[in-house]
């Protein structure tokens, strides 16, 4: 396998461009997994997106927490009431005092299974009322333990679907979590190679100049000395204030996709960076079919649809049960005894027993569930189609990519090749400017093909990286190191 090893040493002190700033100020040198790990930490978007994983995973948490037993206790210590009433039958009024007291303590079970609940009430009540009118008086105390069942008829287990919807919603806000990590990722690589292709341009430009301004002296060394002409004098002063402008724009450049980069990982824009990338890299050799087939079983976006098209069953289910015939079965049985002392109401309890049947008919609704129940069938058939056109939009991804990544690893090696015989180039045709068999304007020309060669030769290594990143995200399997890349 042949091997490319390009080591690169980026600090700004070994160009002997910024040795002062370098002095004022610390840089801090970021590696791609540094830079990576400050923008998970410093992302406002992944930040909120946790947030909402957070939210759902709570959401679950209640959600089965309610279909646990859930117990009640409800207290009414004391009433109190007085109030003067006319008896119709002897034409007067009297005067009515009524106290009492109650209290219930209830047990209820949601069964997962048929969607209906069971539970189990005790109620103990005490009451005084006095007539003061006519000296009527009377205290009774009731207790009553009843077994009740509540089940649906007819209808869909309400308690299922609910746990299902919020399991969903769960799963898609993982997926979204992790989605936005790969974003991020993608975002943050893409700029930090954009730093480094501005950082290269720079030392270029640096190379370019100190050439450029090595030519302009011998020239006006060798015109003053009358060995050349001097409309080559004048040619070289242009090629050095050309070769200062380019200098001036790659700094600013440099400067100005490190204050982006900085923005991106929400570092404070006064700090100082620069990059490190690693550019040791092997010949990845890549399988189409089998990426094909990584991608379509881990990317996230084909869950996605699937939880679609199941959310969109679901919600026929719920479409076709409305203004449909349902009903509800009640049934209770219990114990209970009214007494005028406290013990004998849990003495010589009596059996009871109620069960009730309600539904609900619906007669005519002129058509409105059956337009709900095909709107929700063709919103579901256009979910199907849309997983069939994600599946062919990843495949057509994947195979673009796998067929660039081999041409990219020659074009290296091409650009490698070039830049390498554009230096030699240069350097032959500088030993003849310096006999003069060659004018400085042909110089320039050699030395704007070497400048261009060598950012070819980076911008070819950057695409090749990029190109890698990009089939790893689409097919969430890193082939450099043959593992999967799942982020949940």
């Amino acid at each position: 396998m042949k091997k490319i090893t390009a080591l690169l040493l980026l600090t700004i002190g070994l160009t002997g461009w910024f040795p002062q700033r370098a002095s004022a100020q610390e840089v801090q040198v970021l590696t791609l997994e540094k830079a990576l790990e400050i923008a998970y930490r410093n992302s406002p978007t992944l930040i909120k997106s946790k947030i909402k994983l957070q939210q759902d995973e709570l959401s679950l948490v209640r959600q089965k927490a309610m279909l646990k037993s859930k117990f009640t206790l409800n207290l009414s210590p004391f009433s109190y009431s007085r109030q003067n009433l006319y008896d119709n039958y002897n034409s007067s009024y009297y005067t009515q005092k009524t106290m009492s007291s109650n209290g219930s303590f209830s047990i209820d079970q949601p069964i997962i299974w048929t969607g209906g609940t069971i539970s189990l009430t005790e109620r103990l009540n005490w009451q005084d009322a006095n007539n003061q009118s006519r000296g009527g008086k009377n205290t009774s105390f009731n207790n009553d333990l009843s077994l009740t069942l509540t089940q649906p008829i007819f209808k869909y287990n309400e308690l299922k679907m609910q746990l299902k919807e919020i399991e969903y919603q769960l799963e898609e806000s993982k997926i979204s979590d992790a989605i936005t990590q790969l974003n991020i990722e993608t975002s943050v690589t893409n700029d930090f190679y954009s730093v480094y292709k501005s950082y290269k341009s720079l030392l270029n430009q640096q190379e370019s100049y100190k050439k450029v301004k090595e030519s302009y002296e011998l020239t006006k060394a060798l015109v003053e000395q009358d060995n050349r002409p001097k409309v080559e004098l004048l040619e070289a002063e242009t090629a050095l204030d050309e070769a200062e402008i380019n200098l001036a724009n790659a700094e600013i450049d440099y400067a100005n996709t490190k204050d982006n980069f900085k923005k991106l990982l929400g570092l404070p824009l006064d700090e100082d960076i620069s990059v490190l990338p690693k550019t040791e890299f092997d010949s990845v050799h890549v399988n189409t079919d089998l990426a094909i087939k990584y991608a379509l079983d881990q990317r996230m976006e084909i869950r996605q649809r699937n939880i679609a098209i199941e959310k969109g069953l679901l919600n026929l289910i719920k479409i076709k049960a409305e203004d449909k015939f349902s009903g509800e079965i009640s049934a209770t049985v219990g114990l209970w005894n009214n007494s005028s002392n406290f013990t004998g109401a849990f003495q010589n309890l009596q059996d009871k027993q109620d069960i009730n049947l309600n539904v609900s008919i619906p007669i005519f609704d002129w058509g409105a569930r059956k337009a709900s129940i095909r709107s929700t069938e063709l919103s579901n058939e256009s979910s199907e189609i849309e997983l069939d056109e994600e599946k062919k939009g990843i495949i057509i991804q994947i195979r673009q990519i796998c067929r660039s990544l081999p041409q990219l690893y020659k074009e290296i090696s091409i650009a490698k090749k070039r830049a390498d015989n554009a230096a030699i180039i240069y350097d032959i045709n500088y030993e003849k400017y310096q006999s003069g068999q060659i004018s400085n304007k042909d110089l320039q020309d050699y030395q704007n093909k070497l400048t261009s060669a060598k950012e070819s030769y980076t911008n070819t290594i950057i695409q090749y990286k990029q190109k890698l990143l990009e089939l790893k995200i689409n097919t969430l399997w890193d082939f450099e190191n043959n593992s999967s890349y799942l982020p949940v």
